[in-house]
Formats: structure tokens, C-alpha cells, sequence
């Protein structure tokens, strides 16, 4: 018998395939890959012995922005995220600022996941895997959501093997010391947070679930129910990683650390598990790469359908059900910045975007009324004074590279309504 799920989609919209458990998965695949292997160094590089609170800062802004954009995605359901909802609640403007910061901000992070993976996988020729990796999780997403959920899914079981093996031999090998969870005298207030900017970029992958709101069954149950639940597994892990980490190596050890847990394990006297983490870090890297695609794909879609990108992009396959030309196009772009670019200092720049993003969601998240299920209003209001904290709490060069795109994209939309 049919439902409501297995009515066919009206044309050029995308089929409702996804339910709780695969929009949890998306958002998992994105958020792990995306910062337990990498961003962990770099924050605890600026907070020290202070990271835990750093990720504490990173997490509640994170839970703000993740109860208003279930909220808004249960009410706007539609390919776009806070592109859709900042045009819907605030106007044209904010709703394309959101989107512009989403796209550009997105792609670059795509390009780090990109080159993470090749930089484990053949640090040698890492630009080059780099590529090929794009290309084939491209490919993956072309062929239909439904695929890529299901590969989803077996990389973040693979990815929370690893991490569970990881923190059970840090926590029982005997260079484990609770004494090096103390907050010592490097723990300062702006570098805890810095931290907590850069250990947003890690969080962010709740957002794959709003995008995917065109996509998801009964979105005003599955999507309010997905993102908290990804959220507080994530939060979770991050929590059980760090910890270990910091028992072992302490904030200087594991700031100073490249490959934080590959070092620590080795300092746990543990090198066999090393490549085992090296293998993790690459697939959870992938992940997050699959993620990212589908995610910014989708929200190239619904800007493309209002001609703030070129409307050749917003074709929906006949067959498969996908943003084909979107999903190409963003593949050709992050393929380009995956062999040409040094992204290390990537993920200041995507943090601020994307926090800038979700000042918007807040923003717009306020504006609901109390009969379309608005959040108390403490939670946009911390949410939105949150997100703007760790965005000018962030480097002096993120900051500024990402206002200046920022104001990029805010001149071209002027240009275009002069001339419209």
C-alpha cells in the first residue's frame, strides 16, 4: 500500500526518500569526519589546557543553532536551509547573504576534506587522490541520495569503531594521567574562544539535514527529531576523544601534536594502532567530503531556482531524483581548489562564514510565532549572540578574508537588483 513517501514528486522537486536514521547518518558523516581528526590540534594550539571548555562553548552555540534550524526546516521544508528560511523570515537579502556565505564557505571545506584524505592516504601525491576522491564521491551523489545515505552510514560505523578503539586503549594504557585535565595558567578567555570558533567548523554538519529538507519524509517530525539526535552523538564522541587525548598528552602536548591521535596513541605506547588511525582519519575525511557535496549541492538548487546563481543549475535528473547539474558543477569547482590550493587555513575562514550563516538562522528563527512552533526565545537569541562571539573571536585573517567575500557577494546581489 502507498503512502505518503511513495508519492512520486512533482516536477523538478526531489523525491522524500530520507527517514530519521539516514538524516541522523548524514549528520554524523559530516560533523565526525569533519573535525575529531583535525580541528582538535588547532584549538587546543590557541586554548591549551583550556579546551574542554572551548568544545563546551562550540557545543552550545551549536545546540542553539541546531533548535532553530529543526524548527525552521520543520516549517520550511525545502531544499536551501537558512538560504530558504532568511528569505522567507527576513527578506530576499539575508536569505542570499546565507546562502552566498553556505556556498563559498562550504566549497573550501570541501577542498580541506578533500586534501585530509589524500594527505593520509599518499601524503606524497595528495592532490592528486584528492581529485579522485571528488570525483568518485561526485559520482556517488549524482546516482542518487538514497546510495550515498547507505555509504554514508557504513563510513560512520567505520569511523566509530576507530574512535571507540582509540579512547579505551588512551583511557586503560598506563600513560593515562586525570591530572592533565587540570585548567592551567595558559587557559585564557579569548584563546578558549578561538577554540570554540574553531571547534564549530567540526559541528556544523547538522546543516546537511536542513539542507536536505526537500528530501527528508515528514519533515516536520523526522527533521526536529534528526538534528538533535546528531548533534548529541557527536557531542558525545567529541567529548570521550578529547578527554582521552588530553589525559595522555595534556593542552601543550596535544596542541603541538600534527596528527593529534595518531600521536597520542603512539604516546600511550600504542604505534600499532597508529595506521589504524590514519586509515580512520581518512575515511571519516571522506565522509564528511560525501556530506559536504550533498549539502552544498542542495543549496546551490534553491539558489539557482531563484537566479542568484545561474538557472541552469537548478534541473532536477529525470531519473535519479538529484540536483545533477548543481552536484556537478559544485564536484568541478572543489576538484579545481583540491589540486591547485593550500587549504590549510581553511577552516577559519569556513568557520566564520558559516557561523555568519547561523546568526541568520537565529535571526530568522525568532520570527516564528508560537503557533509554528518557535523554540523559547532565549535559545535564537543565545544562538544568534553566540555565533557572532565566535566569529570575531576567530584569527584577525579569517575574520577578515570572510567579510571581504562576505561583501563580495552582498556588492554582486546589489549589482544584480540594479540591474534586474
Amino acid at each position: 500500500m502507498s503512502g505518503p513517501a511513495d508519492t512520486p514528486p512533482a516536477p523538478g522537486e526531489l523525491r522524500r526518500r530520507l527517514g530519521v536514521f539516514d538524516a541522523v547518518v548524514v549528520g554524523l558523516g559530516s560533523m565526525i569526519g569533519a573535525g575529531v581528526f583535525g580541528a582538535l590540534g588547532p584549538a587546543a594550539r590557541e586554548a591549551g589546557s583550556g579546551l574542554l571548555f572551548g568544545l563546551v562553548a562550540a557545543g552550545a552555540v551549536a545546540y542553539c543553532n541546531a533548535t532553530s534550524s529543526a524548527r525552521l526546516a520543520a516549517r520550511h521544508p525545502r531544499s536551501g536551509g537558512t538560504y530558504v528560511y532568511g528569505r522567507e523570515r527576513l527578506g530576499d537579502f539575508w536569505g542570499y547573504l546565507a546562502g552566498w556565505g553556505f556556498v563559498v564557505g562550504k566549497t573550501a571545506s570541501c577542498a580541506a576534506m578533500a586534501l585530509t584524505v589524500g594527505s593520509y592516504v599518499w601524503p606524497a601525491q595528495a592532490h592528486a587522490v584528492a581529485v579522485a576522491a571528488v570525483v568518485a564521491l561526485t559520482a556517488v551523489n549524482y546516482v542518487g541520495v538514497h546510495k550515498a545515505a547507505w555509504l554514508t552510514r557504513a563510513i560512520v560505523a567505520v569511523v566509530l569503531a576507530v574512535l571507540a578503539a582509540v579512547v579505551v586503549a588512551l583511557l586503560t594504557s598506563g600513560e593515562a594521567d586525570a591530572a592533565r585535565l587540570g585548567i592551567g595558567h595558559d587557559a585564557t578567555l579569548g584563546g578558549v574562544l578561538r577554540a570554540g570558533g574553531l571547534l564549530f567548523f567540526a559541528f556544523a554538519g547538522y546543516a546537511r539535514i536542513a539542507t536536505l529538507g526537500e528530501e527528508v519524509r515528514d519533515p516536520a517530525r523526522t527533521i526536529p527529531r534528526a538534528i538533535p539526535l546528531a548533534l548529541g552523538i557527536t557531542l558525545a564522541v567529541y567529548a570521550a576523544v578529547a578527554v582521552a587525548a588530553l589525559a595522555v598528552l595534556g593542552g601543550g602536548g596535544l596542541g603541538a601534536a600534527g596528527a593529534p591521535l595518531a600521536d597520542a596513541v603512539r604516546a600511550a605506547g600504542l604505534p600499532g594502532l597508529a595506521p589504524v588511525v590514519r586509515a580512520g582519519a581518512a575515511v571519516a575525511a571522506l565522509g564528511s567530503l560525501l556530506a559536504l557535496i550533498l549539502g552544498v549541492s542542495r543549496t546551490t538548487l534553491a539558489m539557482a531556482r531563484d537566479r542568484h546563481l545561474p538557472h541552469g543549475l537548478a534541473v532536477v535528473h529525470p531519473r535519479f531524483g538529484v540536483p545533477h547539474r548543481a552536484e556537478a558543477a559544485v564536484g568541478a569547482v572543489v576538484a579545481v581548489l583540491a589540486a591547485t590550493a593550500d587549504l590549510r587555513g581553511v577552516i577559519g575562514f569556513s568557520s566564520f562564514g558559516v557561523l555568519v550563516y547561523y546568526a541568520i538562522a537565529n535571526a530568522s528563527a525568532w520570527t516564528l510565532t508560537r503557533a509554528e512552533g518557535r523554540p523559547p526565545r532565549i535559545v535564537p537569541a543565545l544562538g544568534l549572540a553566540g555565533c557572532l562571539l565566535l566569529a570575531f573571536a576567530l584569527p584577525p585573517s579569517s575574520v577578515l578574508s570572510g567579510a571581504a567575500v562576505l561583501a563580495l557577494g552582498a556588492a554582486a546581489y546589489g549589482v544584480r537588483r540594479a540591474v534586474a
